[in-house]
């Protein structure tokens, strides 16, 4: 569980600083969901849901479909490994033609 929790903040450090380039105003919400928000001139325009492969349940997508709002695009970054996962669970609830799916690695190379 910590394992996740690191990655969980570090693919969220990494996005906030990646994303630092298309938006003006990048929220992280530490406590909840959803992990980062993202806007220009106090308009909301995107949100950021980080998953590890141990949070993602059929009880995370009904939060998933209940964070969705209309005129702001919802992104979900999940593990590569875990990307069928989560189309099957969007498509069950019926957002995945709503929600962006983003995914993520980690990728050690020795010598």
């Amino acid at each position: 569980m910590r394992n996740e929790r690191l990655m969980h903040d570090l693919v969220v450090e990494q996005l906030k600083g990646r994303l630092s380039r298309d938006y003006k105003e990048i929220a992280v919400n530490p406590a909840g969901s959803p992990d980062l928000t993202l806007s220009n001139h106090g308009m909301l325009l995107a949100m950021v849901e980080v998953e590890t492969e141990g949070s993602i349940t059929g009880e995370k997508a009904e939060d998933w479909k209940t964070m969705k709002q209309p005129g702001v695009k919802l992104i979900l970054m999940v593990p590569k490994s875990s990307r069928v996962k989560v189309t099957e669970l969007l498509w069950q609830k019926g957002i995945a033609d709503t929600v962006s799916l983003g995914s993520y690695e980690l990728s050690i190379t020795m010598p």
